[in-house]
């Protein structure tokens, strides 16, 4: 006679791993979320949506991609939630669309309940972070797939935005000012080129280079900075022509995806100092700069596009939300091309 736990799925350590997350699930919510006892759905009152002329629905979709890798090896497991709301609800946040509800899925060779929690924890707390109820989710096993210790996650999130609030490429003009938005660190992407520098170079997850002040896997599981309400705040208070989530193909490549194919935006490098870790990874690994631009953020999460007359307000209130920003260039006329000099 066979069972599932036989085959490797152990039900009653599912339901351990949900009893545990339930608290910290609680406190992700928001007035419009609704129970649904039975479980299998999340439920949103749409109503919410009465006060807008034109509601219209944006969505997003996104994982942490290679860097859970670094997460497993580690043995930390309440970082990568962060990671993962950020690369969804920001990717919302660049239309101008405020975050509304997100829900996540989880993939393991085994359900730890512990390692289970932490994750889903980190997810809770960043969707609080980021005004965001997380409705829903789900964890499947699979064992023979997936390593005991192996784990991959995914989510998506559904926001709102006016339609005549839509912001854009259609909106951004020539003298407009782009501001940067500072990142924390590496974020959630370019993590095989990390773990390539790992495997070929003397540099380990335990090593503590002195730029850095700390061991270089702490450096690296740093969450990602959710920028979300930080946008709604700069977009409420006009001026912002567009944004531009800097996540893979780097600076110049995310900000072109926010013009116009009549304008260029002309950044300047000179403007900030990007956090040592990238240093240390391009020593270390030999990176040419010209890949190390295409592959990493840079020190730039996120980037704004604003009128000219609007910049130094827009980076008051940033200054105002600890987010450090500051001017990295100027829209010009152009074909539709970033260029950072």
């Amino acid at each position: 006679m066979s069972t599932y736990e036989d085959a490797g799925v152990d039900i009653a350590a599912g339901e351990r791993a949900v009893e545990l997350m339930k608290a910290r699930v609680a406190k992700a919510r928001r007035p419009e979320v609704v129970d649904d006892v039975s479980g299998f759905a999340g439920l949103f009152d749409a109503s919410a949506l009465l006060k807008y002329r034109r509601p219209l629905l944006a969505t997003s979709t996104d994982g942490v991609g290679t860097k859970v890798d670094l997460a497993r090896r580690l043995g930390v497991y309440d970082t990568v939630g962060h990671d993962l709301v950020g690369m969804v609800v920001d990717d919302l946040a660049v239309c101008g669309a405020e975050p509304l509800f997100m829900t996540d899925y989880i993939a393991c060779g085994k359900v730890v309940p512990e390692r289970i929690a932490d994750v889903v924890g980190g997810i809770a707390e960043a969707c609080t972070l980021a005004g965001c109820a997380l409705v829903g989710g789900e964890t499947a096993e699979h064992p023979g797939l997936l390593e005991p210790d192996e784990f991959d996650i995914a989510g998506a999130a559904t926001g709102v935005v006016e339609a005549d609030e839509l912001l854009g490429p259609d909106r951004v003009r020539p003298g407009d000012v782009v501001l940067a938005m500072a990142s924390s660190g590496i974020h959630s992407n370019g993590y095989s080129l990390v773990r390539h520098v790992l495997r070929e170079s003397d540099l380990t997850l335990e090593s503590e280079p002195a730029e850095l002040g700390r061991p270089l896997g702490e450096e690296l599981l740093t969450p990602t900075r959710i920028y979300a309400q930080d946008c709604l705040t700069l977009a409420r208070a006009g001026g912002v022509r567009a944004f531009a989530h800097i996540t893979g193909g780097g600076l110049a490549a995310n900000l072109a995806r926010s013009l116009p194919d009549t304008v260029d935006a002309r950044l300047r490098r000179s403007s900030w100092t990007p956090p040592a870790v990238f240093a240390v990874l391009q020593a270390h690994g030999g990176i040419p700069q010209s890949e190390m631009d295409k592959t990493f953020n840079l020190g730039v999460g996120m980037a704004a596009i604003v009128a000219p007359e609007a910049a130094d307000e827009a980076l008051r209130l940033l200054q105002a939300r600890n987010v450090p920003a500051w001017v990295l260039g100027e829209v010009t006329e152009g074909t539709g091309s970033a260029h950072l000099a």
